[in-house]
């Protein structure tokens, strides 16, 4: 049984530094899934950077299909699942930008070609080709050959605050553990409940 705690961020935490030290390849990956204007669903993989009481963090291009979703309908899930640990994590909960500060001072600590590469790529709109991806790429590259290299305005951040989080359990015959907390706002107190699998 998965233990109920007050607040669960304590679990989150927890588990997080568990898959950290199992899972293979990037424990900070997670699903991410926003609605189109239509109404449709869209989810791709994007990676945690931070995580507190105010929310979930994460960064990306907000000319990107997933910025526009994000800015047009401020709500989003996400699922960690860590197959080492066979566990999962829900969330769901409203979105917001990241101050530009917070977006500065992430964009700052990423290497040099990933900022570059923040600056060339024109993400999810259309490529012509790799080789037009990659002048691009020695452009900003020149253009920034000395200093630091600025973070661009349209490359920031959004921080989900989650009302649903969920933890999931692999148990034997299907009889897995499910633990949901939820809250009508983010002012107000968690209320817990236990889940048939």
């Amino acid at each position: 049984m998965i233990e109920e705690k007050p607040d669960p961020l304590t679990i989150f935490s927890a588990w997080y530094e568990e898959a950290g030290k199992s899972e293979p390849n990037d424990p900070s990956a997670m699903s991410l899934a926003t609605v189109g204007p239509d109404g449709t669903p869209a989810v791709r993989m994007v990676l945690l950077k931070q995580f507190d009481a105010a929310g979930f963090v994460f960064y990306t291009n907000h000319e990107s299909r997933k910025g526009q979703h994000l800015l047009a309908h401020p709500k989003a899930a996400l699922l960690f699942h860590w197959k080492s640990l066979r566990r999962q994590v829900r969330l769901e909960g409203s979105v917001a930008p990241t101050t530009a500060s917070e977006a500065d001072a992430y964009f700052a600590t990423r290497d040099r070609g990933s900022q570059i590469g923040a600056w060339a790529s024109e993400q999810s709109r259309p490529l012509e080709s790799r080789f037009a991806l990659e002048k691009r790429v020695a452009e900003f590259g020149a253009r920034h050959l000395i200093g630091k290299v600025p973070r661009p305005p349209h490359w920031s951040g959004f921080r989900l605050q989650p009302l649903l989080i969920e933890f999931w359990q692999d148990g034997a015959f299907r009889l897995h553990d499910r633990l949901e907390y939820r809250r009508p706002a983010a002012d107000q107190p968690w209320t817990t409940r236990t889940l048939y699998p």
